[in-house]
């Protein structure tokens, strides 16, 4: 077994053990299992919620995206710097509702709100349709990095496998207490490895960051600017939007919120996490640093940049370090995706069609239900060639079409009822799939103005979903009775 293979497997070991090792002294019932029985500290809420940031789109997302466009890449640090300060104020508006009702999910919450299991079943339906396709995504980057870092000793595919069936096993046991412990160990190791190679290899190669600046503004005039079509100024400032708005619209963001011990945690948090997202600008320097080093990679390749560079670059025992940072950045957020995912179908689908089921028997449907989505995630990742950064903008787009009937929600009196928010909601979903399944844009209506071309597909949708729903709840108003108020008085 050579260097890089076998401090893979120790990592594989270790996070398993880990995670397995987290439910001693917990009784698993569902909300344990969900929601960590809603006692995690502000240290825990911080490395759960921070694995939104530190996937496979940090290691090779986030580099990818540098090496391939160049400057329209820092919109990483725009949008998540936004979500962030949103989340100052809504997380614990969330937070107080979720633990006065003991919600578990993100559907629970709008079912809820709407005094509507239709609606829950709508956004479950929504939030599994943009989640299985993320959890995806971290099985193809934890193939890319485990066949790359052990220098092709294991395939894509027995990587994929062997690191879900350990991923659904310890899920299965520990539900998110294995994740959270997990996610310390993960985020320490990237913070580390990122900053490193993000200082070390423009330092190598060029000199320093500004050399490094100039060399590419040289040889590659206007690639460390937004260009004239395609990554544009429209395309940039409109993805900013959907992407910021919709951060914290992930069912496993949702879930997180719900493991926290008080919402105090999530202002304090609100105020540190920018400056925790600066890791990702490090990360793309080590893309840009690619740039004339690795030359030639394209479409889906370009997630590879950072892998590439750093066994041109490092002794074969580092870059199994590199490996196993970056095979943690697939397996702990793979984990929290999967934990919502699979009690979001057991409450709110599963639990739809069974209102009787026991406690007891939810839990167990939830954990088979982790089982599956698995293996239905390992079946797909091994379709399709886009980057890892073009398929998540995609899935930004679909669950910011739930934050307007949210932040209505969230009003004393809410304007909006439960026929406005799904019907907002179908509109904003319809609009998405028709733009990315068909590849068409607002030209096709416009074609005089070719801007519109690059404007992103959830903002237009956004637009769409808002003015729906105001309008039918406007007519259907005095037709049925709005969503609750004196429910909603209770998030302060």
């Amino acid at each position: 077994m050579n260097a890089p293979l076998l401090i893979l497997a120790l990592a594989l070991l270790g996070a398993f053990c880990l995670a397995i090792r987290a439910r001693r002294g917990v009784v698993m019932n569902l909300e344990q299992w969900s929601v960590g029985g809603r006692g995690f500290s502000a240290l825990l809420v911080f490395v759960l919620m921070a694995g939104e940031l530190y996937t496979t789109f940090t290691f090779l997302g986030a580099s990818g995206f540098a090496y391939g466009f160049g400057g329209a890449a820092f919109y990483i640090i725009v949008y998540t710097t936004q979500a962030f300060v949103l989340s100052y104020w809504l997380l614990p508006a969330i937070w107080r509702y979720a633990s006065a009702h003991r919600l578990l999910t993100q559907p629970d919450f709008f079912a809820a709100k709407y005094d509507s299991p239709v609606i829950g079943l709508l956004v479950a339906l929504v939030s599994l349709a943009a989640l299985l396709p993320y959890l995806v995504l971290q099985l193809k980057g934890l193939g890319i990095l485990v066949e790359v870092s052990s220098y092709g000793r294991v395939s894509n595919f027995w990587a994929v496998v062997t690191g879900a069936l350990a991923m659904s096993a310890y899920v299965a046991v520990s539900g998110v207490h294995g994740s959270a412990s997990t996610a310390v160990v993960k985020d320490v190791l990237v913070l580390a490895m990122c900053v490193f190679l993000g200082l070390y290899l423009p330092y190598h190669y060029y000199g320093g960051l500004s050399p490094m600046f100039h060399a590419i503004a040289t040889s590659h005039p206007g690639f460390l600017a937004l260009s004239a079509s395609g990554k544009s100024t429209t395309w940039y400032l409109s993805t900013i939007a959907v992407c910021g708005l919709g951060m914290f619209m992930w069912p496993h963001t949702f879930s997180s919120i719900f493991t926290a011990k008080v919402d105090d945690h999530f202002r304090r948090n609100a105020a540190t996490m920018p400056l925790y997202a600066l890791v990702m600008l490090f990360s793309m320097f080590v893309g840009l640093a690619a740039v004339a080093q690795v030359p030639g990679l394209k479409g889906g390749q370009i997630d590879l940049a950072l892998l590439k560079l750093s066994i041109q670059t490092f002794s074969p025992w580092f870059v199994g370090i590199i490996g196993a940072a970056g095979l943690l950045t697939a397996l702990v957020p793979s984990s929290i995706m999967l934990v919502s995912a699979a009690t979001l179908f057991s409450r709110n689908i599963y639990g739809l069609a069974h209102p009787a089921a026991s406690q007891a028997h939810s839990a167990r449907v939830a954990k088979l239900a982790s089982v599956a989505l698995t293996l239905i995630a390992v079946g797909l990742a091994f379709k399709g060639a886009q980057s890892i950064v073009a398929l998540l903008i995609m899935g930004y787009s679909l669950v910011s079409q739930l934050l307007p009937s949210l932040l209505m929600s969230l009003l004393r009196r809410n304007p909006v009822n439960r026929l406005g928010a799904g019907a907002g909601m179908m509109a904003g979903i319809a609009t998405v799939a028709w733009m990315v399944l068909s590849g068409h844009s607002l030209t096709v209506f416009f074609p005089a103005h070719l801007w519109l071309a690059d404007l992103n597909a959830g903002l237009i949708a956004l637009l769409l979903n808002v003015t729906t729903m105001f309008v039918v709840s406007f007519v259907t108003t005095g037709q049925m009775k709005a969503a609750p108020v004196s429910q909603l008085k209770q998030n302060g």
